[in-house]
């Protein structure tokens, strides 16, 4: 009995090495690019927060929280307004992505929330282990339609926001 005590508490600790978890850093970028019928624009989430964990140096966790209050463009505080009543502020104020698996292939199947909208969503990325941090760096369309969005429009309807936007990001992790 006394040995199966040992073996078992061995077998805890060893398993509890492989594990590791990490909190996303402030080198984190994540950016949405679009297009209007004047110009392309990019709009930046300034405020992101994650974790990730992993076994065996394989993501099996990520989770990631953007504040739409602070998705900001360099056009202003006319731009920032209509970005956020897009994303309907007022009773969604975060977007959140929750990855479920990961496949061989570093394609992220897992739950993105935006818009008051749920959505499982499939994202190709990079995922680099440089040993004190990972980095995962990736970019997907959105279509607004899709999402319930209507496309941002200005100057009474003469400029409008085009439907399909890219979020790209770069996350980097450390623990």
């Amino acid at each position: 009995m006394k040995h199966y005590i040992i073996l078992l508490l061995l077998f805890s600790y060893l398993t509890g090495l492989s594990q590791k978890e990490y909190s996303l850093s402030g080198e984190s970028t994540l950016e949405i690019e679009g297009t209007s019928t004047i110009n392309d624009w990019t709009v930046v989430a300034h405020t992101l927060e994650g974790s990730l964990e992993t076994n065996d140096g394989r993501p099996t966790a990520v989770n990631l929280e953007v504040e739409v209050a602070d998705i900001k463009s360099t056009r202003g505080a006319v731009m920032d307004k209509k970005t956020h009543n897009a994303l309907k502020i007022d009773t969604n104020p975060t977007i959140t992505f929750s990855m479920e698996k990961v496949n061989e292939a570093a394609v992220m199947n897992g739950v993105l929330r935006m818009a008051g909208k749920t959505k499982t969503i499939e994202v190709a990325t990079k995922i680099i282990d440089t040993g004190t941090t990972i980095k995962i760096s990736g970019q997907y369309p959105i279509t607004l339609q899709d999402w319930d969005i209507a496309p941002p429009s200005a100057m009474f309807g003469q400029i409008v926001v085009g439907d399909e936007v890219t979020v790209k990001f770069d996350l980097v992790f450390s623990n």
